[in-house]
């Protein structure tokens, strides 16, 4: 015969009674649960009811905890904190770990985003929160698990690595560069430069990529300008001109046939795109996922 269990009180009537226990009141146990004080007091009445003892001594203004009350206080509040604890696991368990990054928008639109669906494919129980910013102090001094910049490696706080090296060359569509019969560096004076209007110095423009193949950079030719790289390689796309391509930012460009490279020469340069931790902050599982998922698909 299967053995007969006591029936256990409702755990509303248990949570009643350890507020009311703790706050010494009714009406503030009410308020902390958000209940009448009357809905507390009815709780509690039926707890004493179905234990068959008084747990509290009413007063005016205040209630005291029996003896019986405060010896079933300690094993009802050891319950109710494992219960909170081991839900509180089940829930965490089930939260799907996510990372934040920063890029610049360049990286973020023409290298980052084209992967995600890739990222996902690959770790579809990781979420990803994107900020795209050609502002360094915001990727900085935001509390972000990555961060990918470009320089020469050195940030004060942080652990870099080499993402992406650096090597700079024309783009254009094919027929732009058939129609101006581009086939030389030399030719570049034939063609409109599509430039990026930056603050960052450091960033090459067309001046200085013609110095470094010893032309003239004061030559008249004509020119688009525009605030962001992502929307010069579009106006690239689009047949308005020649662009400056920055390799692994238009990979896909060139792989899909949507850019070429009309002329051989590039320049390299010692900077590149650096992935970032903060120093002293061990990366979470997800990020470390994640970190390792970007070296391995530029193959480092």
């Amino acid at each position: 015969m299967p053995e007969r269990r006591t029936p256990l009180p409702p755990l509303d009537y248990l949570i009643a009674f350890e507020a009311a226990a703790l706050q010494g009141s009714f009406t503030a146990a009410g308020e902390q649960l958000n209940l009448s004080q009357a809905a507390v007091s009815r709780k509690i009445r039926l707890l004493e009811e179905h234990l068959g003892v008084s747990l509290f001594v009413r007063g005016h203004r205040s209630v005291q905890l029996t003896p019986n009350g405060k010896a079933y206080l300690k094993s009802v509040r050891k319950a109710l904190d494992e219960i909170r604890l081991a839900s509180a696991d089940l829930r965490k368990g089930q939260l799907r770990p996510h990372i934040s990054i920063a890029a610049t928008q360049s990286v973020s639109t023409l290298w980052l985003v084209p992967r995600l669906s890739h990222i996902r494919q690959d770790n579809p129980d990781i979420d990803i929160d994107l900020v795209s910013t050609d502002e360094d102090e915001e990727c900085l001094q935001g509390n972000f698990d990555l961060v990918i910049l470009r320089g020469e490696g050195r940030w004060s706080g942080y652990d870099a690595e080499l993402l992406l090296d650096e090597e700079i060359f024309p783009v254009c569509t094919k027929a732009y560069g058939d129609d101006i019969g581009l086939e030389t560096a030399e030719d570049l004076a034939q063609a409109t430069l599509i430039e990026v209007a930056s603050h960052h110095s450091e960033w090459m423009n067309w001046r200085t990529w013609l110095r470094e193949q010893q032309i003239d950079p004061t030559a008249d030719t004509r020119r688009f300008t525009f605030n962001t790289y992502a929307l010069s390689i579009q106006a690239a796309c689009d047949g308005l001109g020649v662009a400056l391509g920055w390799r692994h930012l238009v990979d896909d460009h060139l792989n899909s046939g949507a850019l070429v490279r009309p002329i051989p020469q590039s320049v390299h340069t010692g900077s590149g795109y650096y992935l970032l931790k903060p120093r002293g902050r061990a990366l979470s599982e997800a990020a470390q996922t994640l970190r390792d998922w970007l070296f391995q698909s530029v193959g480092r």
